[in-house]
């Protein structure tokens, strides 16, 4: 639509995501209106042409039965706050743990007292009352809330079940006890496994209304737990910016929030410092880590007149930068914005029950209904009617179908933690199955992202001397460069103090910058660093035996070259060995030189490479992948990675990685150790196997019973107790994912 404006809505009052869709259903029908809803984010991203009001889309939401309004602008105080007071300051998550603690705490014994009949006592029914009251009650509330507003608004959910099958079984009970037979002292619950409708006055159900209570408030306090971290991850990728920034009034530093600076402002970067936004460095020389940005290895020398960018790292030198665009325009910025439209892109994995639940709840409510019209025909009896269409609501109540997802998630989650790997929420899994390929980025991944020296080379010929060894070479070289602070120098440094011992001291010493250093040492004038540096002095240069190597030469002659590198993960090769067990086709992608790439990938066993990937091409890569046919899996650790971690139909993040890659993923690898990758493939397929299987059975024995239940061969009771037999399958097959090895 041209001529449009977007506007972002925050969604409240959605319980599953059959309420996301009628949001966009009732948003889309609009004049000039194109809505997408997410229902992990609570969020809807809405263009509408400019006769739109936002009032008339809040207006909109809140006639479909939901709460909606613009997002509050950060202050700018706030940015500055913990990620951990945020995460305490979560009410809604507090009053679902305390709704679910309190009734399981009451619940407990109600089902106990009436499935153990050794532990009735006179009166125990009374007891069983005023424990399960308050959980039907409070307990239950937000399911009868959603319910009323779905009926209001012709739609039924699991949540509709919940609430009539509770509201009913509690209803009954309430009926036997006051009106019945039930509340007589002595009573004791019976097992027949057949309908005794002379006895309908004295059963109670309050253990099957508290229960199911108390189970779908814990499969929705797991599900509030997983969606609560949806938006952490653009908290993440602002997290990295600095927070403030040394700016130069004439000549003199004045440290201000980084939200003051403005475009043109020069600002001061001392080593170790964050870069506060994008620039051009006008005084100074430095080695500038980008990793986290551009996911090259190797630290990048700048000097007067190179680019900046904002959330880099400077590890040498004093700079001064002048601010070229600050705000939503940097680069960070728009990183951050790519992570936000993946996500808003993902398509609304919908939970199979709910899918199952969209048929099954209005059917069960008019078999209800058809078993009480049919009975009431038949026997003119209104208790025996009663009796039959109560137990239908009973064995249909969606406990089995509740569980389902929620235990073989925890079960299967806290497995995972033990073996570090951390599964997000149950749509994570759908994916697992269906992918065939894996894109890996390479620095900090199949990568340790530190430096250590490859290779030493010795000239031979005209360039070098009969004297000249490796030893020779590395103890001058290594000598010079452990005055240098250069992240390649430090590499130097340490293999040749490992290999041979004590170096002597540079009588002389000079930085040139991004060219490398010059200096005496035993007598020797050497020379480290790039070709330029040696032409530059005289020296004749041969060909660089790899790309980027540094050449090493004293008194006038190139003597040899070192080779300094990312060193592979010692587990990486047999990652990828696994990775390919499994059925997937792995791809490299990084930022990095394709030679430095290949060299990685031929060692490690990946026939696939996809180098010099700038971090806003890296989703756009993974987006081709998927155009071709194929679902991804993408496995990264840093800023640069968390467009692609959020594009990619599974995300797995480097736990040793950035917070922003870890939040953008689906899945995180705690120990950084790329094997597990291929364990939390594995268990993620077990783990929807299991699902699955779960809500087979859930459904299938609802399916087989229902017709029971409505020839009145089961009392209400007995359904309850199938029921509860049904949950106890459930979560005895979650529960054999603990031998998951």
């Amino acid at each position: 639509m041209t001529g449009t404006t977007v506007t972002e809505l925050t969604i409240g009052g959605m319980t599953c995501a059959s309420c996301a869709a009628r949001v966009e259903k009732k948003l889309n029908r609009m004049d000039g209106v194109t809505a997408t809803v997410n229902y992990a984010t609570e969020k809807a991203h809405v263009e509408h042409a400019p006769h739109v009001g936002v009032d008339e889309l809040i207006a909109t939401v809140v006639k479909t039965g939901y709460t909606a309004e613009e997002p509050l602008p950060p202050e700018p105080e706030a940015e500055s706050e913990s990620e951990e007071r945020a995460e305490q300051e979560d009410p809604e998550l507090a009053r679902l743990r305390q709704r679910l603690t309190v009734s399981a705490l009451l619940a407990a014994p109600v089902v106990l007292l009436a499935m153990v009949p050794s532990l009735q006592f006179d009166n125990w029914q009374w007891l069983s009352l005023t424990l399960a009251s308050p959980v039907v009650v409070w307990g239950g509330l937000p399911f009868h809330r959603a319910a009323w507003t779905n009926a209001r608004h012709g739609a039924a959910t699991m949540d509709t079940l919940v609430s009539v099958g509770t509201l009913a079984a509690y209803g009954w009970s309430l009926w036997a006890l006051f009106l019945g037979d039930a509340g007589m002292p002595g009573m004791r619950h019976g097992f027949d496994l057949t309908a005794d409708r002379s006895q309908a006055s004295s059963a109670i159900y309050l253990e099957v209304a508290a229960g199911v209570v108390t189970f779908i408030l814990l499969g929705r306090y797991l599900e509030a737990r997983a969606k609560r971290k949806a938006g952490a991850a653009l908290r993440a990728l602002m997290e990295l910016g600095a927070k403030d920034v040394a700016i130069l009034r004439g000549t003199t530093e004045v440290r201000i929030p980084v939200t003051e600076l403005r475009a043109g402002d020069l600002f001061v970067v001392r080593p170790g410092e964050k870069i506060a936004t994008d620039g051009t460095v006008t005084t100074g020389a430095s080695a500038v880590d980008a990793s986290l940005l551009t996911g090259e290895s190797m630290p990048v020398d700048v000097t007067e007149g190179s680019e900046v960018a904002g959330g880099c790292v400077n590890v040498s030198g004093r700079l001064v930068v002048r601010a070229a665009a600050v705000g939503a325009d940097t680069r960070l910025a728009r990183m951050a914005k790519l992570v936000e439209d993946a996500q808003n892109g993902k398509a609304e994995v919908q939970r199979l029950a709910d899918r199952i639940s969209a048929v099954f709840v209005p059917a069960v409510l008019l078999v209800a209904l058809g078993t009480l019209v049919t009975w009431l025909l038949l026997t003119d009896d209104p208790t025996a009617s009663f009796t039959a269409a109560v137990a239908v609501l009973i064995i249909a109540c969606p406990c089995a179908l509740g569980l389902a997802t929620p235990t073989a998630l925890m079960v299967g989650t806290g497995r995972g933690a033990q073996l570090g790997i951390l599964i997000k929420g149950p749509e994570v899994l759908e994916s697992t199955r269906r992918v065939d390929t894996v894109v890996l980025d390479k620095t900090g991944t199949v990568t340790t992202g530190r430096m250590s020296l490859r290779k030493v080379y010795v000239y031979g010929g005209r360039y070098g001397t009969a004297s000249t060894d490796e030893t020779e070479l590395l103890r001058l070289a290594g000598a010079l460069e452990h005055s240098s602070e250069h992240p390649v120098a430090r590499a130097v440094a340490a293999a040749a103090a490992e290999r041979c011992g004590e170096l002597p001291v540079p009588k002389t010493f000079e930085n040139v910058p991004g060219l490398g250093v010059r200096g005496s040492v035993d007598g020797h004038l050497v020379l480290v660093g790039r070709a330029a540096l040696l032409t530059a002095e005289g020296v004749e240069v041969p060909g660089a035996p790899e790309p980027g190597a540094v050449h090493v030469a004293w008194d006038g002659v190139a003597r040899g070259a070192l080779t300094v590198a990312d060193t592979v993960k010692d587990t990486s090769a047999e990652a990828i060995a696994r990775l390919r067990g499994l059925g997937l086709r792995p791809v490299l992608l990084t930022g990095d030189h394709r030679a430095v790439a290949e060299a990685v990938a031929a060692e490690v066993g990946i026939d696939e490479v996809i180098a010099d990937v700038l971090p806003e091409e890296k989703a756009g890569v993974i987006r081709r992948l998927q155009d071709e046919g194929g679902t991804v899996a993408m496995v990264g650790d840093g800023v640069n990675d968390a467009a692609a971690l959020a594009t990619a139909d599974l995300g797995l993040a480097m736990g040793t990685g950035t917070d922003a890659a870890i939040e953008a993923s689906d899945l995180t690898l705690v120990r950084g150790d790329l094997r597990v990758a291929a364990d939390a493939i594995r268990l993620s397929r077990r783990t929807l196997a299991t699902i699955k299987g779960n809500l087979a059975w859930a459904f299938g024995y609802n399916v087989a019973a229902l017709p029971l239940a409505a020839a009145g061969l089961l009392n209400p009771m007995i359904a309850g107790l199938a029921m509860a037999f049904s949950s106890v399958f459930v979560v005895s097959n979650s529960l054999r994912l603990r031998r998951f090895t």
